[in-house]
């Protein structure tokens, strides 16, 4: 696939991830203790659970999961920048940190929890407002009961990679309120 097609791909799959995405807000304790992770994400991305706030504040969403697997999108913009002109390390760190851990979280059953206890970032090269969208993919190495641990990418439509990171996150069981 060309890269104007892959980018005519992810501006719709962005296109449809804001059109059924929920206002933002917190799911409850409740809500997150009776659904296992991949039913969580569904009823997030339909709509029907609220959107997470700092998607919306760094303008980044979620496109596609599975057992295992996460992707965020998001178009890094000079809103994103730092003093030196290019997009801040945090922008991809949150990527990163974000699709990592949703990655551990669809392998979860209701009930349990999951927290990042170490992110380990790699940055490649910048991104630039000129970068376009970008996506970051998290996927599962290794889920025990009290360890999750996940790799990221982040790669531009051209499959250039941008930055790579390693997480290790403890799971338990989900507090009551």
């Amino acid at each position: 696939m060309s890269a104007e097609d892959t980018l005519a791909q992810w501006q719709e799959a962005e296109r449809q991830a804001r059109a059924r995405m929920g206002e933002p807000g917190v799911a409850s304790r409740a809500q997150l203790r009776e659904r296992a992770g991949l039913q969580f994400f569904e009823e997030l991305l339909s709509g029907k659970m609220p959107g997470a706030p700092i998607a919306q504040l760094m303008d980044f969403f979620p496109v596609e999961f599975e057992s295992g697997r996460f992707v965020f999108q998001g178009t890094p913009g000079p809103q994103h920048y730092n003093p030196i002109g290019t997009v801040h390390g945090g922008y991809a760190a949150t990527l990163l940190d974000s699709c990592v851990g949703c990655a551990v979280h669809t392998m979860l059953p209701a009930g349990k929890g999951y927290t990042t206890l170490e992110l380990k970032v790699n940055y490649v090269r910048p991104l630039t407002s000129r970068t376009g969208p970008i996506r970051a993919e998290g996927k599962v190495i290794s889920l025990s009961t009290q360890i999750g641990i996940a790799e990221g990418r982040i790669i531009d439509t051209q499959g250039k990679l941008y930055a790579y990171a390693t997480t290790t996150c403890l799971v338990f069981p989900m507090p009551a309120d």
